[in-house]
């Protein structure tokens, strides 16, 4: 049977997913087999070294409810996203989940009666993590930072897993930041919005693909690109430090005049100019992660190159228009 209008796109990008493959698999035909709504299944892979390219292709030319899109190379886990939003058909959500299982895809019946009471964005909430406290403390902490320094409204403790309706994964598509923070660009697009409490379960299988520096650059696209305080607090910095120097300037000139003292303080002065050469470079810092921003996004690079694309059990020829395809 081959699916010519699905009503929900499930969307999962993949990256050496080997060993949590074959359960992915078992889970998502389960949730298939069960539920009333036609669905496809969107698997992305971002440029694996393992086999997973392989059971992908394996997979979608036996069974036609699943689609596979394959990167020329790794991009990273928002870029595949974005990849698996553009290439879903679904007619009237999209469902976004993990492909290494954290993100149980049984929830779908549950997003989905949310999106019938009429929400655009059904977004899940982690209670509860089942990972190391470093891990738990970092994210809680990164959450609750954006929170309060966000000029859009995004939900605590909550990450891509969610239910988007069609329109909403329209206007992702038509969004064309290079560096994309998908949760946050979805709190940004509005409509009405809800979350679902749930727990977050341990990987199935093999190590996280998020290393340290990954997840850095992760909370710098959400914090540069969501938040006007890093370039706002160089301007306080740069009050307060001018009031400093003045209020120096003020006790210099008593003790000088007034009480003809020579004033003192080769140390303090010393400490001064070290500490403010610093906060110098750290707001060069700053203002060099917005122009480095701009500098990719005024390439006008493609965001991803698609190398193949696998649906409804035929391998589909790409134009050149294709090969270079960007949101």
């Amino acid at each position: 049977m081959i699916l010519s209008k699905p009503q929900i796109s499930i969307i999962a990008p993949l990256y050496n997913e080997t060993e949590s493959f074959p359960r992915l698999i078992a889970r998502l035909n389960a949730v298939m087999e069960t539920s009333p709504l036609t669905i496809e299944v969107v698997l992305i892979d971002d440029g694996s070294r393992d086999t997973t390219a392989m059971l992908m292709q394996q997979l979608a030319l036996t069974d036609s409810r699943y689609q596979c899109v394959f990167l020329s190379r790794n991009y990273g886990h928002q870029i595949a996203l974005s990849a698996g939003i553009a290439a879903a058909y679904g007619t009237e959500a999209l469902f976004i989940i993990d492909g290494d299982l954290q993100d149980p895809p049984e929830l779908l019946t549950e997003f989905y009666q949310k999106y019938e009471e009429g929400y655009d964005v059904v977004y899940a909430v982690r209670k509860k993590r089942k990972e190391n406290w470093f891990k738990r403390t970092a994210y809680a902490t990164f959450y609750r930072i954006m929170k309060s320094i966000s000029y859009v409204d995004m939900p605590l403790d909550s990450g891509d897993f969610s239910l988007i309706s069609r329109r909403v994964a329209d206007v992702l598509n038509q969004m064309p930041e290079e560096s994309r923070f998908i949760r946050g660009m979805r709190s940004w697009i509005g409509f009405k919005q809800i979350g679902v409490e749930y727990e977050r379960d341990a990987r199935q299988a093999g190590e996280s693909k998020y290393s340290f520096s990954m997840l850095q650059r992760l909370a710098y696209n959400g914090i540069f690109n969501f938040s006007e305080y890093p370039i706002k607090i160089i301007t306080r910095i740069g009050i307060f430090t001018i009031g400093a120097a003045l209020l120096y300037l003020i006790q210099t000139l008593i003790k000088r005049f007034i009480y003809h003292d020579v004033p003192q303080g080769f140390t303090a002065l010393l400490f001064f100019i070290v500490l403010f050469s610093g906060i110098q470079l750290i707001a060069l810092g700053l203002i060099g992660e917005y122009v480095l921003r701009i500098f990719f996004q005024a390439k006008g690079r493609p965001l991803y190159v698609v190398r193949e694309i696998i649906r409804q059990q035929q391998r589909q020829p790409l134009t050149p228009v294709e090969e270079v395809k960007s949101l």
